[in-house]
């Protein structure tokens, strides 16, 4: 039986968000989705209030899923620190996106009522994005 690598832990870079999304790009759980158009950050706030704005239209039917996951962790310094003494405290965790990739699902709706959901999901994020729905949806 394989082992897992043991991971080090090791600082996280700011980095650059390159190219399209290779997984997480199509609808696995729901009929109905919202995918990034654009690369970025999406911090644990965002999600969080985009997930409230989306169960609030939905009024209890249906089901939302999250398809990203904020695990990596922004450091920031405090205002008026001289440079040096180390890297700063955590600050808060983002999760990046790279265009493509579906952040929201929705399943249990109807196509006008999953619409509308997550619009105004949509709005809470930094980015653009797209509705898209799955290919053999037959509208009932």
């Amino acid at each position: 039986m394989l082992q897992p690598k043991k991971v080090k832990w090791r600082r996280v870079q700011k980095g650059r968000i390159k190219g399209n999304a290779q997984r997480g790009a199509t609808l696995v759980y729901g009929s109905f989705g919202i995918k990034t158009l654009a690369p970025g950050r999406i911090t644990s706030r965002q999600i969080e209030a985009a997930r409230i704005a989306a169960n609030r239209h939905m009024s209890r039917e249906g089901r939302v899923y999250i398809r990203i996951f904020p695990d990596k962790p922004i450091t920031n310094k405090p205002a008026e620190v001289r440079m040096g003494k180390g890297k700063g405290a955590l600050d808060h965790w983002v999760a990046p996106i790279r265009p493509g990739r579906v952040l929201f699902e929705i399943e249990g709706i109807g196509l006008e009522k999953a619409k509308e959901a997550l619009r105004l999901a949509a709005q809470k994020l930094p980015v653009k994005t797209r509705f898209v729905v799955r290919n053999d949806y037959d509208g009932k």
